[in-house]
């Protein structure tokens, strides 16, 4: 009897071990996580629009869709990843995170130059729309959103690991499961939220028991679209701030800082040229202003290159071979 008391108490003691060691790795995905809050509005902002113009009813769909690519992203490519480059080769990370911020760029840049000068050829890059082909369409929709949320999520998952104390493998690896995992249902629940409450609008409006109510749901059905609208012109904004922010930071980490080091002492000084009150907020407005042109700056450079060099070589690897008779 007293042997068995004692492995229990042994098994209780463990018990509490793993309860505490449960408590650390959810404290940290929550401190973690909120470090990397800047880059989680952008992954928020930029993934309405790629649901605009389906029909209702392939809007959570397409969203579900999105986010399991988004939890695949993280939790089998970019979580072994991060945590073999800082533990192998952290010289690799910033040249790697660079080169997924220039791709934002030039996904920004080259929807810009569509409304601008409806340039085809840019916005044909990577591109094969079948027109009257729905399915197809989507396909490629969910697609490009999850390349562009593989970058995003790389930066989010570099935030959150460096955020990290430091700590052993396993902490390492479950605080940023427990992190991304948190992120993409808060990511997508309020993406989900946000494209169906024209839904919800038209629901009060014919379900109502009050004319305020029924008010209300008119006024969602008014303004969501006009949102939605918004949200895509924020997501495209968010991706050259983000893709300009990333270059520019990992060209201070390879010692190229001149830039970053102008565009903060500009920064700093705008903010200080305002009363005390708003100076924090006008100088990460300025601070984002700036990185976001130079990151549309590199995004036009970058679809010429694109267009004439990266995209005829992709599509030498993408034509099939000849049926065989």
């Amino acid at each position: 009897m007293s042997g068995l008391l004692a492995l229990l108490d042994d098994v209780a003691a463990i018990a509490k071990v793993a309860a505490a060691s449960i408590d650390d790795v959810a404290a940290q995905a929550a401190k973690a996580g909120a470090k990397a809050a800047g880059a989680v509005i952008d992954d928020a902002a930029v993934t309405p629009k790629y649901v605009h113009g389906f029909e209702a009813k392939r809007e959570l769909p397409i969203i579900w869709k999105i986010a399991r690519g988004s939890i695949k992203n993280k939790l089998l490519i970019l979580l072994p990843a991060a945590l073999l480059l800082a533990n192998f080769a952290p010289g690799l990370i910033a040249p790697l995170l660079m080169l997924g911020g220039a791709y934002l760029c030039f996904e920004g840049a080259e929807k810009i130059a569509h409304v601008l000068f409806h340039n085809e050829e840019a916005h044909q890059v990577f591109k094969e729309d079948k027109p009257g082909d729905p399915a197809h369409l989507e396909e490629e929709k969910a697609a490009g959103a999850i390349k562009t949320d593989f970058i995003l999520s790389a930066e989010i998952m570099t935030i959150i690991l460096a955020a990290i104390p430091e700590s052993n493998f396993w902490m390492e690896a479950s605080t940023l499961a427990v992190a991304g995992v948190g992120i993409t249902v808060a990511v997508y629940g309020s993406v989900a939220l946000i494209v169906k409450m024209d839904d919800f609008g038209l629901w009060l409006n014919a379900n109502g028991n009050f004319s305020i109510t029924r008010g209300f749901g008119r006024w969602l059905v008014m303004v969501m679209p006009k949102f939605m609208k918004l949200l895509t012109v924020v997501g495209t904004a968010a991706m050259l701030w983000v893709g300009g922010s990333i270059v520019i930071h990992g060209m201070e980490q390879l010692g190229v800082g001149w830039l970053g080091h102008h565009i903060h002492d500009w920064a700093y000084a705008i903010g200080h040229a305002v009363p005390e009150a708003w100076t924090g907020f006008v100088e990460w407005v300025s601070k984002a202003t700036m990185d976001g042109i130079f990151g549309l700056a590199l995004g036009f450079v970058l679809i010429p290159i694109t267009t004439k060099v990266i995209s005829p070589l992709a599509g030498l690897f993408r034509k099939e071979k000849p049926a065989s008779h």
